[in-house]
């Protein structure tokens, strides 16, 4: 019997929840459609406004707060293996060993204060701030719940007041046909019944009425006085806790300078004692800085000697064509005068055979052990033309063609200006249209295999270092 008495109790709570939602679902359909007019508080719209965007800024500093504390937990692990790393690299031997182990010790022990202090000073006093908004949230919703209610049973009662009449009329109809088959005397007695149970309905939609109006302004009131104080509090909150975590962060960082200056003075000893051996630390050029004013040539990979323009040396005596301007020995146009070139080629030779005389008196006087002289020999040219050459080969050369080299090693190209070579590449030398842009031991020339094959001079030309090639004509 207890069982079917609570299942009983069970099923008409369920039956009121259900007729509830119903009557509630119904009123709001009716306030939509405009059928039904609706309780509204401008100022409590308001509070409600101001309530969820405190909830929204509440939730987002909590969350950027909890990315805070972990950035702090990374940022200490990440401390901790550094110190620890020094420890491992700081030999037993090396003074000041004992000091930065202590070191290391207090600087994971301030890194545990400092995030231990901004949780419980700052992360739980957010939890507690946060805390009590799911309880108003809720009664808030409680609160629309009940309006709709109050609103539902006035639209009841003034519905049963203006349709009293209509009420009146409906009674006397069911009289009129109990007057055929009524007596007389029962015919009031029906007539009272019916008006009694109509003021019956009447007296209860009052009382419902009034209930719901009692639950509703309770509730209101006490919203009305919470929300306003709730969404003024957040002012001396938001003070507190950002208050909180700069006089932290403060003494955090007043401390942990201090360990650092203990560890740069530990650091400083040891450098003086072993100065001696201090490790140069020199600036990086920019890739962006114009270097190519001053820059050299670097030497080949395999350690060949450097030979400047003004020195070559081959075989042990000064090529002619290198001391003098290019102009001289090898004229950039045919209507130079052909004394000039002839002049040039017998100041050439002369130079020549001064030079082999001096080799030959060198190796005579057995002051130092040289290897056997091979004398290399270039053609003369004459009004740009190789002697007993084909006056086609220059037909098909670069304008301004003056010699051609041979690369000897790779060369990667390090500017847009520069040439990409590779050893075996042959490359026409042609002078610069500027000569004061010539660096030294830098050379202006195109690919063979490129001014072949396009025939575009300014496409192709590049400077490459001299040093990297060998001259083949």
């Amino acid at each position: 019997m207890a069982e079917l008495g609570s299942k009983g109790v069970t099923a008409g709570k369920i039956a009121s929840n259900v007729q509830k939602k119903l009557t509630r679902a119904q009123e709001k359909v009716l306030q939509k459609l405009g059928k039904a007019d609706e309780t509204k508080d401008e100022q409590f719209e308001q509070c409600v406004q101001n309530f969820n965007k405190q909830l929204s800024e509440g939730t987002r500093l909590q969350k950027d707060l909890r990315t805070y504390l972990a950035s702090v937990k990374a940022m200490h692990e990440a401390s901790k293996k550094l110190t620890e790393c020094l420890q491992e690299v700081y030999e037993p031997d090396w003074p000041g060993r004992d000091d930065t182990n202590k070191i290391a010790e207090n600087n994971d022990l301030l890194w545990t204060d400092f995030h231990q202090k901004l949780v419980d000073q700052a992360l739980l006093t957010m939890d507690t701030y946060l805390g009590q908004f799911p309880d108003i949230k809720s009664r808030i919703a409680k609160r629309g719940r009940k309006l709709v209610d109050y609103d539902s049973a006035r639209h009841h009662f003034e519905a049963l007041q203006t349709a009293k009449k209509k009420d009146e009329t409906k009674i006397a109809k069911p009289v009129s046909l109990l007057e055929k088959a009524a007596p007389q005397w029962c015919q009031g007695k029906l007539q009272a019944h019916l008006v009694a149970q109509t003021n019956l309905l009447r007296n209860q939609a009052e009382e419902e009425l009034v209930k719901a109006q009692k639950v509703f302004e309770e509730m209101n009131v006490d919203l009305q006085e919470e929300l306003p104080s709730l969404w003024n509090s957040r002012v001396g909150f938001y003070v507190n806790t950002f208050q909180s975590i700069a006089g932290l962060e403060e003494n955090f960082h007043k401390e942990m300078s201090k360990l650092n200056q203990n560890l740069h003075d530990v650091l400083l000893g040891l450098d003086k004692q072993y100065s001696g051996n201090a490790f140069p630390v020199k600036a990086q050029p920019s890739d962006s800085t114009p270097a190519k004013a001053n820059k050299s040539p670097s030497p080949p990979p395999d350690g060949s000697p450097i030979t400047s323009p003004e020195t070559k040396t081959v075989n042990h005596e000064l090529e002619p064509s290198t001391l003098e301007a290019p102009g001289a020995s090898i004229p950039k146009s045919p209507s130079q005068p052909a004394e000039a070139a002839h002049a040039g080629a017998e100041a050439a030779g002369s130079e020549a055979a001064a030079g082999a005389e001096a080799s030959k008196t060198e190796a005579d006087s057995g002051s130092s052990s040289l290897p056997a002289v091979v004398v290399e020999t270039f053609p003369a040219t004459v009004n740009g033309t190789v002697e007993g050459g084909a006056s086609s080969e220059r037909s098909d050369m670069p304008p301004g063609f003056l010699f051609k080299v041979q690369a000897m090693h790779d060369y990667v190209a390090t500017d847009s200006d520069e040439l990409q070579l590779k050893a075996g590449d042959v490359v026409l030398v042609i002078p610069f249209e500027n000569p004061e842009e010539q660096d030294e031991g830098w050379l202006m020339g195109v690919k063979e295999s490129d001014w072949i094959q396009h025939k575009e001079l300014d496409q192709c030309r590049g400077v490459f270092p001299e040093n990297f090639t060998e001259r083949v004509q």
